[in-house]
């Protein structure tokens, strides 16, 4: 799903006034523009004398390389990485380690992931690097197979987020609360989940305009728990007035039709259900068919909606 988990937070550039801020040049939708975006900048940050600087930059040209599932490219750059960091450079080897870590994890193999994601913590929180240490353990819960210590390690991460008084680590609150939110819907616990994503919600509308769309997120995951509290009529007004925002936008969301349509199945408006599922099924399968690679929940979709 697109929205499960939010892709938010505040990374820190120890560097000169003269040299770009390369963090606020990225679109993580868009690895391959970043990328270039960075090559450009990667001569001038090479001269600039600022090693740490340097070394950070190439750790995100190897995170758009991971992005783009080119592995191999991305661990050959951290390499480079590896053998220069030291004492001297803090911020750029905590951010080597989520790099090396997300890269082993994108390539399916977070048991190398883990380990780094716990030094990353260590020494984020020995340099006093809070927006990273929030990152860090974060990654900890998402290389973690099992959903309760997953839980317990986000669980972590969103107590010392809310501790700090770093920007880069309250930045992190949006994030957290979706994923914590999202396990407790996993796990069933419906009433946990509803509390920590109406925390979500009011956390995004203090950033509103800026974050409408992390905002509209978090008000469908408050649909979906409401729906596991069988609170259906509640739920449907919600999703009712997303379906109008991403309509206004020309933007249909696939997510909110199939909501729409869970809802509506469970009230037994059995005809504008199939029609919800029909529309889910039509924008959700548009990649490559499946709906979340979910071949199962695909063809539940597809039956109920009759297409």
């Amino acid at each position: 799903m697109k929205f499960l988990t939010l892709l938010v937070g505040c990374f820190m550039v120890y560097a000169s006034n003269e040299l770009p801020n390369f963090d606020k040049m990225w679109n993580y939708r868009n690895p391959a523009e970043t990328e270039a975006r960075f090559r450009e900048i990667l001569p001038e940050a090479e001269k600039s004398g600022n090693k740490d600087y340097y070394l950070q930059l190439l750790t995100q040209i190897a995170r758009t390389q991971s992005l783009q599932s080119k592995f191999a490219k991305a661990h050959a750059i951290l390499d480079t990485v590896e053998v220069k960091i030291g004492p001297d450079t803090p911020v750029a080897e905590v951010r080597y380690l989520l790099e090396r870590g997300r890269t082993f994890n994108s390539s399916k193999k977070p048991d190398l992931a883990l380990p780094l994601f716990l030094k990353a913590v260590d020494l984020g929180i020995a340099t006093k690097q809070d927006g990273y240490v929030v990152d860090a353990y974060h990654m900890v819960a998402i290389a973690e197979p099992d959903i309760k210590k997953q839980l317990e390690w986000n669980l972590k991460a969103l107590e010392f987020a809310e501790k700090s008084q770093d920007p880069g680590a309250r930045s992190w609150l949006g994030s957290l609360y979706n994923n914590i939110g999202y396990t407790y819907i996993q796990l069933n616990d419906y009433k946990a989940a509803l509390s920590v994503l109406q925390k979500q919600v009011e956390y995004y509308d203090r950033l509103l305009p800026q974050n409408r769309y992390e905002h509209q997120v978090a008000r469908w995951f408050v649909a979906r728990a409401l729906r596991g509290l069988e609170r259906n009529v509640e739920a449907l007004e919600i999703l009712r007035r997303l379906e109008a925002e991403f309509a206004a936008d020309s933007a249909p969301d696939g997510y909110v039709f199939e909501e729409i349509a869970e809802n509506l199945l469970v009230l037994n408006h059995t005809q504008e259900a199939k029609k919800y599922f029909g529309f889910a099924y039509d924008e959700l399968t548009k990649s490559d068919g499946l709906i979340d690679g979910d071949e199962v929940r695909t063809k539940r979709v597809k039956e109920l909606g009759g297409r």
